[in-house]
Protein backbone atom coordinates (compact mmCIF):
# COMPACT_ATOMS: atom_id res chain seq x y z
CA UNK A 1 0.00 0.00 0.00
CA UNK A 2 1.33 3.49 -1.11
CA UNK A 3 0.87 6.22 1.37
CA UNK A 4 1.87 10.07 1.25
CA UNK A 5 3.06 12.28 3.90
CA UNK A 6 0.24 14.69 5.13
CA UNK A 7 0.20 18.02 7.01
CA UNK A 8 -1.27 15.67 9.84
CA UNK A 9 1.35 13.23 10.16
CA UNK A 10 3.65 15.63 10.55
CA UNK A 11 1.30 17.12 13.32
CA UNK A 12 1.12 13.55 15.21
CA UNK A 13 4.85 12.85 14.84
CA UNK A 14 5.44 16.15 16.34
CA UNK A 15 3.32 15.29 19.11
CA UNK A 16 4.50 11.99 19.55
CA UNK A 17 8.03 13.41 19.66
CA UNK A 18 7.32 15.91 22.27
CA UNK A 19 5.67 14.07 25.00
CA UNK A 20 7.48 10.66 24.23
CA UNK A 21 4.28 8.89 25.37
CA UNK A 22 1.50 7.78 22.58
CA UNK A 23 -1.10 7.82 25.09
CA UNK A 24 -0.31 11.35 26.05
CA UNK A 25 0.11 12.40 22.96
CA UNK A 26 -2.87 11.08 21.84
CA UNK A 27 -4.70 12.52 24.37
CA UNK A 28 -4.01 16.04 23.46
CA UNK A 29 -4.66 15.37 19.76
CA UNK A 30 -7.71 13.65 20.48
CA UNK A 31 -7.57 10.75 19.12
CA UNK A 32 -7.47 7.41 20.04
CA UNK A 33 -3.94 5.64 20.28
CA UNK A 34 -4.12 3.25 17.90
CA UNK A 35 -5.09 5.84 15.26
CA UNK A 36 -2.01 7.59 16.37
CA UNK A 37 0.16 4.79 16.07
CA UNK A 38 -0.41 3.64 12.56
CA UNK A 39 -0.23 7.29 11.89
CA UNK A 40 3.40 7.33 12.45
CA UNK A 41 3.74 3.80 11.42
CA UNK A 42 2.59 5.11 8.10
CA UNK A 43 4.87 8.13 7.89
CA UNK A 44 7.55 5.61 8.71
CA UNK A 45 6.83 3.28 5.75
CA UNK A 46 6.65 6.41 3.37
CA UNK A 47 9.99 7.82 4.25
CA UNK A 48 11.37 4.47 4.88
CA UNK A 49 13.01 5.21 8.19
CA UNK A 50 12.74 4.55 11.66
CA UNK A 51 11.22 7.50 13.47
CA UNK A 52 10.91 5.84 17.45
CA UNK A 53 12.85 3.23 19.33
CA UNK A 54 9.99 1.56 21.49
CA UNK A 55 11.17 -0.88 24.01
CA UNK A 56 8.24 -1.73 26.82
CA UNK A 57 6.87 1.20 27.49
CA UNK A 58 9.84 3.94 26.58
CA UNK A 59 9.18 5.43 23.43
CA UNK A 60 12.81 7.31 22.26
CA UNK A 61 13.78 9.21 18.90
CA UNK A 62 16.14 7.32 16.65
CA UNK A 63 18.39 10.09 14.79
CA UNK A 64 16.34 10.65 11.83
CA UNK A 65 13.49 11.54 14.47
CA UNK A 66 15.33 13.86 16.48
CA UNK A 67 16.74 15.51 12.72
CA UNK A 68 13.00 15.41 12.14
CA UNK A 69 11.61 16.98 15.49
CA UNK A 70 14.25 20.19 15.07
CA UNK A 71 13.52 21.11 11.44
CA UNK A 72 9.98 20.17 11.36
CA UNK A 73 9.31 22.49 14.22
CA UNK A 74 10.82 25.16 13.05
CA UNK A 75 9.17 24.93 9.47
CA UNK A 76 6.09 24.24 11.30
CA UNK A 77 6.27 27.55 13.83
CA UNK A 78 7.01 29.47 10.29
CA UNK A 79 3.65 27.50 8.11
CA UNK A 80 1.83 28.60 11.05
CA UNK A 81 2.71 32.11 10.46
CA UNK A 82 2.34 32.59 6.71
CA UNK A 83 -1.00 30.91 7.51
CA UNK A 84 -1.70 33.39 10.15
CA UNK A 85 -0.58 36.09 7.62
CA UNK A 86 -2.89 35.33 4.96
CA UNK A 87 -5.87 35.04 7.51
CA UNK A 88 -5.07 38.92 8.42
CA UNK A 89 -4.76 39.96 4.79
CA UNK A 90 -8.10 38.55 4.65
CA UNK A 91 -9.17 40.38 7.56
CA UNK A 92 -7.95 43.64 6.40
CA UNK A 93 -4.54 43.62 8.08
CA UNK A 94 -1.11 44.22 7.12
CA UNK A 95 0.20 41.66 9.22
CA UNK A 96 1.16 40.97 12.99
CA UNK A 97 4.84 41.37 14.49
CA UNK A 98 5.59 39.77 18.23
CA UNK A 99 7.52 41.63 20.23
CA UNK A 100 10.05 40.53 23.57
CA UNK A 101 11.75 42.83 25.42
CA UNK A 102 13.58 43.56 28.42
CA UNK A 103 11.45 46.21 30.44
CA UNK A 104 13.66 49.13 29.80
CA UNK A 105 12.79 49.04 26.01
CA UNK A 106 8.85 49.91 27.03
CA UNK A 107 10.00 52.82 28.86
CA UNK A 108 10.77 55.01 25.53
CA UNK A 109 11.98 52.85 22.79
CA UNK A 110 9.21 50.42 21.56
CA UNK A 111 6.64 53.16 22.41
CA UNK A 112 8.67 55.46 19.86
CA UNK A 113 9.10 52.89 17.14
CA UNK A 114 5.26 51.97 17.47
CA UNK A 115 4.12 55.28 17.44
CA UNK A 116 6.30 56.42 14.16
CA UNK A 117 5.69 52.67 12.70
CA UNK A 118 2.02 52.81 12.99
CA UNK A 119 2.27 56.32 11.42
CA UNK A 120 2.47 54.77 7.65
CA UNK A 121 1.37 51.27 8.53
CA UNK A 122 -1.66 51.68 10.86
CA UNK A 123 -3.00 48.20 10.03
CA UNK A 124 -0.38 46.04 11.75
CA UNK A 125 -1.39 44.36 14.84
CA UNK A 126 1.44 44.27 17.64
CA UNK A 127 1.48 41.18 20.53
CA UNK A 128 4.52 42.45 23.05
CA UNK A 129 5.14 40.18 26.10
CA UNK A 130 7.94 41.16 28.25
CA UNK A 131 10.84 38.36 28.81
CA UNK A 132 14.47 37.78 29.83
CA UNK A 133 17.08 37.61 27.53
CA UNK A 134 16.85 34.17 27.44
CA UNK A 135 13.46 33.27 26.90
CA UNK A 136 14.03 35.97 24.28
CA UNK A 137 16.56 33.90 22.49
CA UNK A 138 14.60 30.99 22.97
CA UNK A 139 11.22 32.86 21.10
CA UNK A 140 13.16 33.87 18.22
CA UNK A 141 14.62 30.56 17.26
CA UNK A 142 11.74 28.83 17.47
CA UNK A 143 9.41 31.87 15.63
CA UNK A 144 7.30 32.25 18.68
CA UNK A 145 8.18 36.10 18.65
CA UNK A 146 10.08 37.88 15.78
CA UNK A 147 12.23 40.75 17.19
CA UNK A 148 13.64 41.24 20.53
CA UNK A 149 15.00 44.18 22.76
CA UNK A 150 18.33 42.63 24.93
CA UNK A 151 21.02 43.49 26.54
CA UNK A 152 22.89 41.19 25.81
CA UNK A 153 26.60 40.66 24.16
CA UNK A 154 27.27 37.27 22.27
CA UNK A 155 24.34 36.07 20.49
CA UNK A 156 23.82 32.38 18.36
CA UNK A 157 24.59 31.92 15.13
CA UNK A 158 21.13 31.89 13.94
CA UNK A 159 20.49 35.38 14.98
CA UNK A 160 21.51 38.69 13.46
CA UNK A 161 21.81 42.30 16.55
CA UNK A 162 21.89 45.45 16.22
CA UNK A 163 22.71 47.80 18.86
CA UNK A 164 20.30 51.00 19.53
CA UNK A 165 20.99 52.61 22.91
CA UNK A 166 24.12 52.83 24.99
CA UNK A 167 23.45 54.69 27.94
CA UNK A 168 25.53 55.18 31.37
CA UNK A 169 23.91 53.66 34.46
CA UNK A 170 22.40 55.16 37.97
CA UNK A 171 22.21 54.50 41.47
CA UNK A 172 18.72 54.13 42.77
CA UNK A 173 17.93 55.47 46.36
CA UNK A 174 15.55 55.93 48.60
CA UNK A 175 14.16 59.35 48.74
CA UNK A 176 15.85 60.53 52.31
CA UNK A 177 19.04 59.08 51.80
CA UNK A 178 21.71 61.24 53.06
CA UNK A 179 23.67 60.71 49.18
CA UNK A 180 22.30 63.09 46.20
CA UNK A 181 24.06 64.57 43.40
CA UNK A 182 25.52 67.07 45.54
CA UNK A 183 27.81 64.60 47.84
CA UNK A 184 28.02 61.82 46.09
CA UNK A 185 31.87 61.36 44.82
CA UNK A 186 31.71 56.97 43.78
CA UNK A 187 30.15 54.17 44.45
CA UNK A 188 32.79 53.26 46.95
CA UNK A 189 30.61 55.47 49.66
CA UNK A 190 28.16 52.66 49.36
CA UNK A 191 30.25 49.83 50.12
CA UNK A 192 28.11 49.46 53.61
CA UNK A 193 24.73 49.67 51.73
CA UNK A 194 22.72 46.42 50.53
CA UNK A 195 22.10 46.06 46.69
CA UNK A 196 19.01 44.79 44.85
CA UNK A 197 19.83 43.92 41.47
CA UNK A 198 18.50 42.32 38.50
CA UNK A 199 18.96 38.91 38.39
CA UNK A 200 22.23 36.82 36.64
CA UNK A 201 19.37 34.77 35.38
CA UNK A 202 17.62 38.41 33.31
CA UNK A 203 21.28 38.47 31.40
CA UNK A 204 24.06 37.09 32.64
CA UNK A 205 26.80 39.55 30.58
CA UNK A 206 24.36 42.95 32.02
CA UNK A 207 25.14 41.22 35.19
CA UNK A 208 28.78 40.46 35.00
CA UNK A 209 28.93 44.12 33.88
CA UNK A 210 27.24 45.85 36.66
CA UNK A 211 29.86 43.89 38.83
CA UNK A 212 32.67 45.54 37.41
CA UNK A 213 31.11 48.64 38.68
CA UNK A 214 31.84 47.12 42.25
CA UNK A 215 34.98 45.91 41.09
CA UNK A 216 36.53 49.24 39.82
CA UNK A 217 35.10 50.64 42.85
CA UNK A 218 36.97 48.25 45.43
CA UNK A 219 34.67 45.93 47.19
CA UNK A 220 32.18 43.23 46.69
CA UNK A 221 29.16 44.53 47.13
CA UNK A 222 26.09 42.62 49.84
CA UNK A 223 23.30 42.01 47.55
CA UNK A 224 20.07 41.32 49.96
CA UNK A 225 17.59 40.58 46.82
CA UNK A 226 17.69 39.81 43.14
CA UNK A 227 14.61 39.87 40.46
CA UNK A 228 13.87 40.51 37.17
CA UNK A 229 11.47 43.59 37.15
CA UNK A 230 12.05 47.11 37.82
CA UNK A 231 9.29 48.00 39.93
CA UNK A 232 10.28 45.23 42.47
CA UNK A 233 13.27 47.23 42.70
CA UNK A 234 12.25 50.34 43.11
CA UNK A 235 9.38 48.98 45.99
CA UNK A 236 12.27 47.77 47.76
CA UNK A 237 14.37 50.40 47.37
CA UNK A 238 11.31 53.17 48.39
CA UNK A 239 11.05 50.40 51.66
CA UNK A 240 14.93 50.76 52.50
CA UNK A 241 15.52 46.94 51.81
CA UNK A 242 18.71 48.47 49.93
CA UNK A 243 19.95 50.61 47.01
CA UNK A 244 20.28 49.33 43.28
CA UNK A 245 22.03 50.40 40.23
CA UNK A 246 19.92 50.53 37.07
CA UNK A 247 20.65 51.51 33.15
CA UNK A 248 19.51 54.86 32.79
CA UNK A 249 16.32 54.06 30.54
CA UNK A 250 15.30 53.24 33.74
CA UNK A 251 14.98 56.17 35.38
CA UNK A 252 11.16 57.28 36.53
CA UNK A 253 9.95 60.57 37.67
CA UNK A 254 6.76 59.34 39.19
CA UNK A 255 7.92 58.10 41.95
CA UNK A 256 8.56 60.41 44.96
CA UNK A 257 9.88 57.73 47.52
CA UNK A 258 13.04 57.41 45.11
CA UNK A 259 15.50 59.12 43.66
CA UNK A 260 18.47 58.42 41.02
CA UNK A 261 22.21 59.71 40.61
CA UNK A 262 23.82 58.84 37.17
CA UNK A 263 27.11 57.12 37.48
CA UNK A 264 28.15 59.24 34.48
CA UNK A 265 31.84 59.68 35.04
CA UNK A 266 32.46 55.22 35.34
CA UNK A 267 33.53 53.74 32.01
CA UNK A 268 30.84 50.94 32.45
CA UNK A 269 28.13 51.43 29.68
CA UNK A 270 25.09 48.94 28.76
CA UNK A 271 23.65 48.64 25.51
CA UNK A 272 20.04 47.39 24.69
CA UNK A 273 19.86 46.11 21.27
CA UNK A 274 17.16 44.72 18.86
CA UNK A 275 17.61 40.80 17.98
CA UNK A 276 16.29 38.81 15.16
CA UNK A 277 16.34 35.43 13.32
CA UNK A 278 17.75 35.22 9.83
CA UNK A 279 15.04 32.92 8.99
CA UNK A 280 12.23 35.25 9.72
CA UNK A 281 9.97 35.75 7.01
CA UNK A 282 7.21 37.57 8.34
CA UNK A 283 7.07 40.91 6.05
CA UNK A 284 6.06 43.01 8.54
CA UNK A 285 9.94 42.18 10.25
CA UNK A 286 11.57 44.04 7.53
CA UNK A 287 9.72 47.23 7.51
CA UNK A 288 9.88 47.06 11.45
CA UNK A 289 14.09 46.92 10.88
CA UNK A 290 14.31 49.57 8.21
CA UNK A 291 13.06 51.84 10.49
CA UNK A 292 14.91 50.72 13.53
CA UNK A 293 18.48 51.74 11.26
CA UNK A 294 16.90 54.92 10.72
CA UNK A 295 18.20 55.44 14.48
CA UNK A 296 14.27 55.79 16.03
CA UNK A 297 16.71 56.63 19.24
CA UNK A 298 17.61 60.02 17.77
Amino acid sequence: MSYQIELRHIRYFLAVATELHFRRAAEKLFISQPGLSRQIKEMEHYLGVKLFDRHNREVKLTTAGNYLKTELTKNMNSLEAILNHAKLLDDGKDGQLNFGYVGSAMQDIIPKLLLQFTEDHPNVLFSLKEMDNNKQIEGLLSQDIDIGFVRLERIPSGLKIHPILKEPFCLVLPANHPLDTTNFKNVAQCKAEHFILFDPEYSASYYEKVMTIFDDSGFTPHISHNTIHADSIYKLVENNFGISIVPKSLVTHTNPKIKFIELHTIPQRTTLSVIWSKENRNPILSKVLELIHKDITK
